[in-house]
């Protein structure tokens, strides 16, 4: 998505000119790169075949079902929605990093030690799901590059928007996903 990865190409490539996306300045604080790289306060320049589009979207909208399906405003909304979502998990996860390296503390007490290696455990179960997180969120704005998004992987029909908005990450309908939760339950009772 990005093409510069470090601040020293950054400002090579534009001279220290800030980047711009619907002039609004944009920093890897707010919009994360694909590669997940964050340079706290490095201005980003998008390239031009960068797949965020300069379609304005309003405040407050959402898709509504009088729109044509996975329209170009709708692919952008969620594109934008994937983008900023993932961008939270990674602000999240540096500051679980952080606070695990602040928290290098040699608990004299047994009990207290036990407690902090639970948290810690806990913590660390919690960014792992999140990780993965990551990986479908990755899964999701390759496939609204693709042209696939918002639509059932097993059936092909549209995937409502009231399920998009709600799980931006779905890849099958709820017939499906139902379908497929119910089959799995059979199977494991087995």
């Amino acid at each position: 998505m990005f093409f510069c990865h470090n601040v020293g190409d950054f400002l090579s490539v534009t001279g220290g000119a800030p980047g711009r996306i619907l002039d609004k300045p944009v920093t890897l604080n707010s919009v994360v790169a694909d590669r997940a790289s964050v340079y706290r306060g490095a201005t980003v320049h998008r390239d031009k075949t960068a797949h965020m589009t300069n379609i304005e979207i309003a405040e407050g909208y959402r898709p509504t079902e009088e729109e044509p399906f996975m329209s170009e405003r709708q692919r952008e909304y969620f594109r934008r929605k994937l983008i900023r979502w993932k961008g939270d998990i990674l602000k999240e996860a540096q500051e679980t990093l952080a606070t695990l390296q602040n928290e290098n503390e040699n608990h004299p007490d047994l009990a207290d030690r036990a407690s902090s290696e639970t948290d810690r455990a806990i913590e660390l179960r919690a960014r792992d799901r999140q990780r993965k997180l990551i990986a479908k969120i990755d899964a999701a704005l390759a496939r609204i590059d693709d042209g696939s998004y918002g639509y059932c992987e097993e059936t092909g029909d549209p995937i409502s928007l009231k399920r998009l908005e709600a799980r931006p990450i779905a890849t099958l309908s709820l017939e499906a996903q139902e379908r497929h939760e119910r089959n799995e339950r059979v199977y494991r009772d087995d």
